[in-house]
């Protein structure tokens, strides 16, 4: 998961929001959103590599999502994947918060990691290593700092607010997730990547020959309910799979 917007108590029908686009290589193994047959309580996608997940969700509402950090030239040799990281709280019984602060943020490559369940919505970075619960707001995750004002975050994050001011509905959600303007040249970041891979990857939806957006989810909660939406994309850039389902929290 490489572009995570997201709002709290921002509409009074769902209180929380989340729009989500996977950026990944198309050559690595995955499967889309499903019922996981390991863990009937998780409805989540696959990374059918390392086992893993980017985003999911179970049955009593919780919700959790990773992204990596950008850091070029760091030779990860972590032994744990960051996709073990909402697997494992999806598959356990730990409250967020808990479950933050019992992390070996060393057995990892740098990662952002967000989780939400009855007690609020968390944050954790082991490039940053203070558990944040997040407050009321629109907020942002890449694969920088928490909320850190990338264009595609920022610009992101105005259209997530246009949008729970007016209608939510999912075709509003998904039209932010599908936008491929580039940065200009002078609001590029510097991660330490070349310039053209920079402005690749500035945009909200990839596409390359070998690495994009794979998939794209909207997430609305309700007091009683999670819809979770997801569309799914090939290495041309054209839509596949679209999945939905709709959970009872507690069910």
């Amino acid at each position: 998961m490489c572009l995570i917007l997201f709002a709290i108590d921002q509409h009074e029908d769902y209180p929380f929001v989340v729009i989500a686009n996977r950026d990944e290589f198309y050559a690595r193994p995955t499967r889309s959103a499903h019922w996981w047959e390991d863990t009937s309580s998780v409805y989540a996608g696959r990374d059918l590599e390392a086992n893993g997940t980017w985003m999911g969700v179970d049955k009593q509402g919780r919700f959790a999502a990773v992204t990596n950090v950008r850091e070029p030239g760091v030779k990860h040799d972590a032994p744990l994947s960051r996709g073990d990281l909402p697997r494992n709280f999806l598959q356990g019984n730990l409250g967020a918060e808990a479950y933050l602060q019992g992390l070996a943020l060393d057995q990892y490559a740098g990662f952002n990691l967000l989780l939400a369940d009855h007690s609020g919505c968390w944050f954790l970075s082991n490039r940053d290593t203070t558990i944040r619960k997040i407050p009321a707001g629109v907020y942002g995750v890449s694969n920088g700092y928490f909320d850190e004002p990338w264009p595609k975050l920022e610009t992101g994050k105005f259209a997530l607010q246009q949008c729970l001011q007016t209608s939510v509905d999912a075709e509003s959600l998904f039209s932010i997730l599908l936008d491929k303007d580039q940065a200009s040249e002078e609001l590029l970041p510097n991660t330490g990547i070349s310039r053209e891979f920079e402005r690749l990857l500035s945009s909200r939806f990839i596409h390359s020959n070998e690495y994009g957006t794979r998939a794209s989810s909207v997430l609305l909660k309700s007091s009683n309910s999670l819809s979770f939406i997801e569309r799914n994309f090939d290495q041309s850039g054209a839509m596949g799979d679209v999945i939905a389902e709709t959970i009872v929290i507690g069910s």
